[in-house]
């Protein structure tokens, strides 16, 4: 009777072990998911550096980290206000002879999505974006205010997160005589795998309508692989990402390369 008490208790205890790694793999796969969605209801502190190689003639490298902290709030039991602000740390070399170069911070943009709190089936959100003149030297900014409307539309179907996030920007004041017209637009596509991998595609289109050269676009085309692992004894969750991109499109003197490593702390609710 003690025998097939203890294997019986040996093969619960077994059983049990299993479920929670199960369990404990289902949850880490969901929040790779929520990290793929814009407007998730998670507060996250991503740290996105961007290497653009091949700026110029002389292959000079335009090296910048942005400290991007999302934070949710809840309006109501139906409405989520999602606020995404950038704070880009950038270095500059000098591009051609007679310019100079620069190291600090870029204009701050912020944007603000109300979305609803139901997440099933299309998920969207729909706001504004605006950007502060706060660059530390003029070289690593615009000299405008700038802002304009933003979205973003997204379905999540089993290991596929998929969508788009779009905003337009107009300066509407400013100390520089320059004028901001700029369209981004993101495509997202994601392919979730087991233990928190997943392959992922985000390019930044970009569209400087104010510039002077005739070729306003970045097109960049590439892809690559994250994964959402967890740090410490509280099993802080933590979403890495490193993927190329190569600008099929780009203007007279824009890089030809890009690379993004993005390294993302994730702070559940």
């Amino acid at each position: 009777m003690t025998r097939t008490f203890n294997l019986a208790l040996t093969l619960s205890l077994a059983l049990l072990g299993a479920a929670a790694v199960d369990a404990a793999e289902d949850s880490t796969e969901e929040l790779a998911k929520e990290t793929q969605n814009p407007v998730a209801d998670l507060i996250s502190v991503p740290f996105q550096n961007i290497f653009n190689f091949e700026q110029n003639a002389a292959y000079e490298m335009i090296w910048n980290t942005n400290v991007q902290p999302v934070i949710p709030f809840h309006l109501n039991e139906s409405l989520n206000l999602i606020t995404r602000t950038i704070i880009p740390l950038i270095n500059l070399p000098s591009l051609a002879p007679g310019l100079d170069d620069a190291f600090g911070m870029g204009d701050i943009n912020m944007s603000l999505f109300l979305s609803p709190a139901d997440t099933e089936g299309f998920i969207w959100g729909a706001g504004m974006t605006t950007t502060l003149p706060t660059a530390s030297d003029s070289i690593l900014g615009s000299g405008q205010w700038s802002m304009g409307p933003a979205a973003v539309g997204l379905f999540i179907r089993g290991p596929w997160v998929v969508g788009t996030l779009v905003n337009q920007q107009w300066s509407i004041a400013g100390w520089r005589d320059t004028e901001v017209n700029h369209l981004l637009v993101q495509p997202f596509v994601n392919y979730n795998l087991p233990e928190g991998w997943y392959l992922t595609s985000a390019p930044i289109i970009t569209g400087n309508f104010s510039a002077s050269d005739d070729n306003h676009w970045t097109v960049p085309i590439g892809g690559g692989v994250g994964r959402l692992w967890r740090i410490g004894e509280v099993g802080l969750p933590v979403n890495t990402s490193l993927v190329p991109y190569y600008n099929a499109v780009t203007p007279d003197f824009g890089p030809d390369w890009q690379l993004r490593f993005n390294l993302q702390f994730l702070f559940p609710r």
